[in-house]
């Protein structure tokens, strides 16, 4: 009977240690095996399926004895020198028996201590608002990586699961005046956005008008431009004209200002030296009556 009770049997769920007088000897598998009896031999069962969890920034009865250090715990120091309450879950699993009874005197403890030091880090190097407002998942996913790091380091035979962002916001303290600052911060979003939509709606029309200036400008430019090159060639032309025929060309000249003078006045101008040219006196006798 006492060699029969060596037999014993792992469940699907669990690895076996095999202590010999207490200092490990084998790790073994689901399925059944032998050990020596006891006292020679001894067998701890561990669960690997088994999710256990941690809570930080929680009193609970079971690990913490008081509300000022669960208060103290929760409580950590942002990049940008804010304060910001957590609470976090840490579910983790064994994944190597051996390192899990041999390396950790309390496996708890040392999840929980190490999850702490991880997260105040992460926290230390990031902004307020992502972790509050923004998006959460970068900074459980970056705990979970760095935390999983610093137990592998250890040797704790520990797997962490998953960890999850319960609460983070400011202090109960301060939060009226967060609350104040965020009201601000929103006006003025609201007050950048309304005049950035102002802007787009007169830089276009002011834009617009400059161009329609510079092209009235343009126009301008050419009309007078071109208007003085007619003028020129005009005077070019006339003057080609006057050196081939100085005094025609200055008679014609003369008579072409005289008329330009004259073309609007009222009078007539008859030339005495001229004779028998058939023109009548009038009297206007019904303008004098």
């Amino acid at each position: 009977m006492w060699l029969a009770s060596g037999f014993y049997q792992v469940q699907t769920n669990e690895q076996g240690v095999v202590l010999r007088f207490g200092k490990y000897v084998d790790t073994t598998e689901p399925g059944l095996h032998y050990h020596l009896p006891y006292p020679i031999e001894t067998v701890e069962k561990v669960s690997m399926t088994q999710e256990r969890s941690i809570n930080l920034g929680v009193a609970e009865s079971s690990r913490v004895s008081n509300v000022s250090r669960a208060f103290t715990e929760s409580h950590m120091l942002t990049g940008d020198e804010n304060i910001v309450d957590i609470n976090l879950t840490v579910v983790w699993r064994i994944k190597n028996a051996k390192d899990y009874l041999f390396s950790m005197r309390s496996p708890d403890q040392t999840v929980s201590v190490a999850a702490q030091s991880v997260l105040r880090e992460i926290v230390g190097q990031s902004k307020m608002m992502p972790i509050i407002s923004g998006d959460r998942g970068k900074v459980e996913e970056d705990t979970k990586l760095e935390l999983q790091k610093v137990l592998d380091d250890f040797g704790s035979g520990v797997e962490i699961v998953r960890v999850k962002l319960q609460k983070a916001d400011p202090p109960k303290q301060v939060v009226d005046a967060f609350n104040e600052v965020q009201r601000a911060k929103a006006d003025m979003e609201r007050f950048k956005n309304e005049a950035e939509a102002y802007r787009n709606e007169v830089v276009p029309n002011a834009r617009g008008q400059a161009s329609q200036i510079l092209q009235g400008a343009e126009a301008y430019k050419e009309a007078v431009v071109n208007k003085a090159k007619g003028e020129a060639e005009r005077f070019n032309s006339v003057y080609q004209a006057y050196k081939k025929g100085r005094e025609v060309t200055a008679k014609r000249l003369y008579l072409e200002t005289m008329e330009n003078v004259l073309k609007n006045s009222d009078k007539v101008i008859l030339d005495p030296s001229a004779k028998g040219n058939g023109v009548v006196p009038l009297l206007p006798l019904n303008s004098l009556k």
